[in-house]
């Protein structure tokens, strides 16, 4: 079975998958300092709740934004699960060419992102992630990555806005019954929502006219589903696109598994 790890500026997430479906999906807040033993106390009592024995886990693949994360996570690979992870960056093979300029510096989640959308929505496509950022992946006929852009996340927007504004409060996120709020908070509401349709509508539009032709729009991230109800430009949303873009990584670059001679006592199969 494959662990993925998909670790964001937010959270990580964990996932196992079987061959066939995912198996599990659990997150955690991420933390420069979080150790590999407290990644493995955590995530060993989620496997035992899902009826997951963690020796059936053979692959592991890492894809993150955080350099600081990486250190531990494959600790906990290596150490917990006797597994060499394959780690997401541009020197593995992807099977699509990076046509930016400097491809080094592309997020692992955005190249996840297009390798995914590729695979399973074909076409010239641009995949939008509601993440700590906000970003638009531009993918060719081909599945060759050419690039995109980088927005402001929605919740970063609204801390900025409380932060800045002494009389302005803290406020959640939802669509709003009207544009023209009535008081402080729907207004805030009316100005996050439609503001961010706005941004989507308008950087989709733009893209597509540089492109020259049709491009599909694959939304992905929590609020993804929120703003798809907002706009007819969002065609698809896909809450496991990263994921899946770890799991099809890992089918093309596979990497030497490790002859489990001293698993932990705790990774043990239970006695019959």
């Amino acid at each position: 079975m494959l662990l993925a790890i998909d670790a964001g500026n937010t959270n990580v997430v964990f996932a196992v998958h079987d061959g066939r479906e995912w198996r599990g999906r659990w997150r955690i807040a991420t933390r420069d300092d979080r150790t590999s033993d407290e990644y493995a106390v955590w995530l060993l009592a989620l496997f035992r709740h899902a009826g997951l024995n963690p020796s059936a886990i053979d692959r592991c693949a890492i894809g993150t934004v955080v350099p600081a994360a990486l250190y531990n996570l494959r600790r906990l690979s290596r150490e917990w699960f006797s597994c060499e992870p394959l780690v997401a960056r541009a020197a593995v093979e992807w099977g699509f060419q990076i046509l930016v300029d400097r491809p080094k510096e592309v997020g692992a989640d955005r190249l996840l992102n297009a390798l995914a959308a590729h695979h399973h929505y074909h076409g010239p496509l641009v995949v939008v992630d509601f993440g700590t950022a906000t970003t638009f992946d531009v993918v060719d006929g081909k599945g060759s990555y050419l690039g995109g852009v980088i927005a402001p996340g929605i919740s970063l927007s609204i801390e900025a806005l409380h932060r800045a504004a002494a009389r302005l409060p803290r406020i959640g996120i939802g669509r709003p019954q009207s544009v023209i709020g009535r008081d402080t908070v729907p207004a805030m509401q009316s100005g996050i929502f439609w503001g961010y349709v706005g941004l989507i509508e308008g950087i989709v539009e733009r893209i597509r006219a540089e492109f020259g032709a049709p491009m599909k729009v694959v939304a992905t991230g929590g609020l993804a589903p929120l703003f798809a109800e907002g706009t007819a430009v969002i065609e698809k949303t896909d809450p496991d696109i990263t994921l899946e873009g770890l799991r099809l990584l890992a089918d093309r670059n596979p990497t030497p598994i490790f002859h489990r001679t001293s698993l932990p006592d705790v990774l043990k199969p239970d006695p019959d």
